[in-house]
């Protein structure tokens, strides 16, 4: 059986690098992933058996690596949830004294609608590279109990410090001022977390967007919780506001708290790039402006909010869907450069080059695999690919080389015995 349907012809490898260095535009080929010429290093030479065969796997080592690769994201996942369980202690009893319990249950049904199209939005950005699922909630929980927490333990400090006289100036100076300050420190804290302590998974700025979507998300289902219980709990209002309310945050708005993270995380994706901690943290303050802006925006339209939301919230939208785009073109772009480096090492034929690194390959590689029935083999072969183009990227960026080298070593292990399993270990190709 061959390990790939005859998708495309088969050339004989090329050296993109020749004997010096990369040749113009093949080095970067998008503007996603910069590579000084001066930190280029060619991919590392096959010296197996052709490509075309069925390698040996080598289980011991990539099965040890990939256990200790799962083992970051695992005990952080265990921490988030112990942080989230305690802070529910303190979400929970604000939410149902605001709410009342038959508000409660109401609210938390109704906000699962926007968070299943916020999350739905990350699953289709996240297609390309998906993020270990231990990480996703994480970033869900952080978002939805403990930035929460953080937001309510902190926001008092913000009455103490100001005092107001007058009730409406209050209000105004907590929605325009505090919330967009607490709330996006809270909700980026958490990316903070995750690319200081499982850096190998956010590898750029498409990891961030995903990871900043997923706790901005969590974050406005437990905000939206409130905001619905207590309009479902008036009894003056006769279900007419808790509509007017659902239409304003579940219809116009899902995405808002999302695109206001977002750009933290964008910003601290490319600083991710950089692969060091000072760039990260410094990326963090630098995120929350962008952040901090256009929450404060949001939160400052008054009586002209129908035109402002048409003049300026939706172009922003427009321009966040664009942008998301993009960085999944440039992403792909990538990818595509990088394997073709493996490519000329031996590791991969151009063919496979073409269908590992294009969306409409992969689809033609998992119908094939289907059909054999190794699909979640050829699924898993396609992530190790994709993680190995990332550890490439990593390389060329000139720092912390020989730790990145030896977990690509490790990576193109792992690649020979996944290679075996899709073909099928012991068969031979007709």
């Amino acid at each position: 059986m061959p390990p790939y349907p005859r998708h495309a012809p088969s050339d004989p490898p090329h050296d993109p690098a020749g004997p010096w260095g990369p040749r113009e535009g093949q080095a970067n080929p998008s503007w996603m992933g910069h590579v000084d010429a001066r930190n280029y290093v060619p991919a590392p030479g096959h010296q197996g058996r052709p490509v075309r065969g069925v390698l040996p796997p080598q289980m011991a080592e990539s099965a040890g690596a990939h256990r200790r690769y799962r083992g970051g994201a695992a005990a952080l996942t265990v921490a988030g949830g112990v942080l989230a369980f305690l802070s529910l202690f303190l979400v929970v009893p604000f939410l149902l004294s605001s709410t009342g319990t038959a508000g409660f249950a109401g609210g938390f049904a109704a906000s699962l609608i926007p968070l299943s199209v916020v999350l739905l939005a990350v699953a289709i950005i996240d297609r390309w590279e998906p993020e270990p699922k231990r990480l996703l909630l994480f970033a869900f929980t952080w978002g939805a109990a403990v930035a929460v927490a953080a937001t309510l333990l902190i926001q008092p400090l913000f009455v103490l410090t100001f005092q107001f006289s007058d009730q409406p100036d209050l209000q105004t100076y907590m929605a325009t001022v505090q919330a967009p300050i607490v709330e996006e420190s809270a909700k980026s804290l958490g990316l903070l977390v995750l690319l200081l302590v499982a850096r190998k998974h956010f590898d750029g700025p498409v990891d961030g967007v995903v990871f900043a979507f997923t706790i901005a998300g969590g974050f406005a289902f437990t905000e939206n919780i409130l905001y619905f219980g207590r309009a479902i709990a008036d009894p003056s209002g006769a279900g007419g506001e808790f509509a007017q309310v659902f239409f304003l945050r579940g219809v116009m708005s899902p995405f808002a708290h999302a695109i206001f993270t977002g750009t933290t995380g964008l910003i601290m994706g490319f600083a991710a790039r950089r692969w060091h901690a000072g760039a990260s943290v410094a990326a963090f303050f630098v995120g929350l402006l962008p952040a901090m802006f256009l929450h404060n925006r949001w939160n400052s339209m008054g009586r002209g909010f129908l035109l402002e939301y048409i003049v300026v919230q939706v172009p922003i939208f427009c321009l966040a869907v664009g942008g998301i785009v993009l960085l999944r073109v440039a992403e792909k772009r990538l990818t595509r450069q990088r394997l073709l480096e493996y490519s000329a090492a031996g590791w991969f034929t151009p063919a496979e080059v073409e269908l590992l690194a294009t969306a409409g390959g992969r689809r033609t590689v998992l119908d094939w695999a289907a059909g054999y029935g190794r699909k979640q083999q050829m699924k898993d072969f396609l992530k190790a690919a994709t993680h190995l183009a990332n550890i490439r990227q990593r390389i060329l960026s000139g720092r912390d080389v020989q730790l990145h080298q030896a977990e690509e070593r490790r990576q193109l292990q792992r690649i020979l015995a996944l290679r075996a399993a899709v073909a099928g270990a012991g068969q031979r190709q007709p």
